[in-house]
């Protein structure tokens, strides 16, 4: 890599700071020169200016360095070159004179798509020094650290710079982003680590938030709390070394002993939620007791709910007014952005609308088919073939399995908001250990069904009667290695699919979330021994060999918490998620599923 660092450079370290920032020497933002391939000096970071200008003054010229005329000179000495233009040809001094400038942004070259692995690589690029400087400023603000001689009997954890692009829903570059981090994997439970445990919300929390919002036609805001891992408090004692291109000129032997956490301390999610736990119920919230990472406020007229995924918060309820004054509170304790109304999250595209959220992966999903060489590929109508029948004994070639790896785990994200895809994929999921072409073969079949589908997703719509309503079903002696059959279910709340799995799922949160008594569940199954099984202690002799366990939900049918009703096939939800089937009857059960093109232009605008 070609940079040079003065590292008898003046400091930029202002008088006074404290925590050991005295005389470090900012090897990137003093008046170090960097050097380019060919010889250029890029100039250090100007706090004062804008990273357009940035962008436009650090580098030099592409052309410079290089003789643009030296090979057409040569060509045209050349007595044996014909020098008659070909038609519709141009001569290489012509393709030179009306081609644009292009400037040589090496950095740019290197991290404008592909993020640094290396402090070497990252420093020649002004926006990620100026990344670099912002993070250590986090840290001196929060007085995360001290510098101290190391104790005897302690060692320094090493640190390391991770850079990181953030991206929009459209896959554009918003934010450059250094962390610096803890090699955490050094560290020794009972030394300078005890507990570890942070809980974060499910997707499936999200996805109830996200249609009870929607039901009472709440909007859905995002906060993103600036550098959170930094505002957990330790009560270990934990030192780490000093970060690269940053030691404290004359001070290189001393090491940080640690107030706060940082990133990659094996106790830091722990530390922060703990924080963020603390300051959540000062104003106000209490902690669902279903969902440790989800915070209600009840009043007499009026409802919000926080959800936590980290460092990303998403709050709704009843009344903006008070949502904003709750997000201003929440500023004072965090340095936090507020980034709006929700529109982005996981990698999923939230969509407000004045009557309906809506909710889909299409980025998501075409980076995925581009990345498996798919996106030139035919789509197809649907996922699998009916008869297809796979085996774990397939002779065919063997593929290479971390790739297909790879494959089921991408796809197994598109599931948050494709339940139409998680029968098939669970099928492929099961021979990842020793994949052969058949299972390659069918992975690609869901691909090019992605594909055909790649702007589908949910719609949870505004209104509604505030139920939850469960389908159940099941395919017996479907996997041609054991037998075992697939039981599939999907929960709607208020007609919004919130969730589906092969097992049964937790009920309880939407009474944590409205304080209101939802009502009995409604079971609908196609099975009419199983209803009767469920509804009487009838069949003994035949049905003694069932676990006890299992009794519980003919317990629930009787306490009136669960109401099961017969649904016929035609009408059952959950057939999609336990077989493949065949083209017309799997368009039909999508539908009636409520999964939707969600690339269909219509009227209403998106808020926000």
């Amino acid at each position: 890599m070609w940079v040079r660092v003065n590292t008898e450079g003046p400091s930029v370290a202002q008088e006074g700071q404290t925590s050991g920032a005295e005389g470090r020497d900012q090897e990137t933002f003093s008046e170090e020169e960097f050097r380019t391939p060919t010889g250029q000096t890029i100039p250090a970071v100007d706090d004062d200016s804008t990273q357009e200008s940035n962008n436009q003054d650090s580098f030099p010229n592409i052309n410079e360095g290089f003789s643009q005329g030296s090979l057409q000179d040569d060509l045209e000495s050349d007595p044996r070159v014909d020098h008659t233009p070909s038609r519709g040809l141009r001569s290489l001094s012509e393709v030179y004179e009306r081609a644009p400038e292009v400037e040589a942004n090496y950095g740019l070259l290197l991290v404008v798509d592909d993020e640094p692995s290396t402090f070497k690589e990252a420093v020649e690029h002004s926006l990620w020094r100026r990344a670099m400087k912002e993070e250590l400023d986090s840290i001196e603000r929060n007085r995360t650290w001290e510098l101290v001689a190391l104790p005897s009997g302690h060692k320094a954890i090493g640190l390391k710079w991770i850079f990181k692009l953030k991206r929009n829903s459209e896959g554009k570059v918003t934010k450059h982003k250094a962390r610096l981090v803890a090699k955490g994997y050094v560290q020794e439970k009972g030394v300078d680590f005890d507990e570890v445990f942070a809980p974060v919300a499910r997707i499936e929390t999200i996805r109830v938030i996200l249609a009870l919002a929607a039901k009472e036609g709440w909007f859905v805001h995002h906060l993103d709390v600036k550098s959170a891992f930094l505002n957990g408090e330790l009560t270990e004692e934990v030192y780490v070394q000093q970060p690269d291109g940053f030691a404290v000129k004359g001070k290189e032997g001393l090491v940080y002993r640690l107030r706060k956490a940082l990133y990659g301390l094996r106790q830091a999610p722990r530390a922060w939620n703990a924080r963020l736990d603390k300051a959540l119920k000062e104003v106000g919230f209490s902690k669902c007791p279903h969902e440790p990472a989800v915070y209600t406020i009840h009043k007499k007229n009026s409802c919000f709910i926080i959800g936590v995924y980290v460092d990303d918060l998403i709050i709704t309820g009843s009344d903006e007014k008070e949502i904003k004054g709750l997000k201003e509170k929440l500023k004072k304790i965090f340095d936090m952005s507020d980034l709006g109304m929700l529109s982005y999250y996981l990698g999923i595209e939230v969509d407000q609308r004045r009557k309906s959220i809506r909710l889909k992966q299409s980025g998501y999903a075409k980076k995925l088919l581009e990345a498996s060489g798919m996106w030139e590929c035919n789509p197809a109508k649907f996922p699998m073939e009916p008869k297809l029948s796979l085996s774990k004994e397939d002779e065919t070639d063997v593929v290479d399995p971390t790739e297909y790896r790879r494959l089921i785990g991408s796809l197994r994200y598109l599931i948050h908001t494709r339940p139409d895809l998680s029968f098939f994929v669970g099928v492929v999921s099961r021979y990842m250990e020793a994949p052969r072409m058949s299972h390659l073969k069918a992975v690609k079949q869901i691909l090019r069904y992605v594909k055909g589908t790649v702007n589908y997703g949910l719609e949870f719509e505004k209104g509604g009667n505030g139920r939850l309503v469960g389908y159940s079903d099941s395919s017996y002696g479907a996997d041609v290695d054991d037998r075992k059959g697939t039981t599939g279910l999907v929960f709607y709340y208020s007609g919004s699919m919130v969730t589906w799995a092969s097992q049964k799922q937790q009920t309880g949160l939407i009474g944590d979330l409205t304080n209101k008594e939802a009502g009995s569940v409604m079971l609908f199954v196609d099975n009419k021994s199983a209803i009767a099984l469920m509804k009487n202690a009838v069949f003994h002799g035949r049905s003694k060999h069932i676990d006890t366990k299992f009794h519980f939900i003919r317990e629930c049918v009787e306490k009136g918490k669960i109401q099961v009703e017969h649904v016929s096939g035609e009408d059952q939800k959950a057939d999609t998620l336990t077989k493949a089937l065949p083209r017309v009857k799997f368009i039909e059960m999508r539908a009636l599923l409520g999964i939707k093109d969600l690339g269909v232009k219509v009227k209403e605008e998106s808020v926000g």
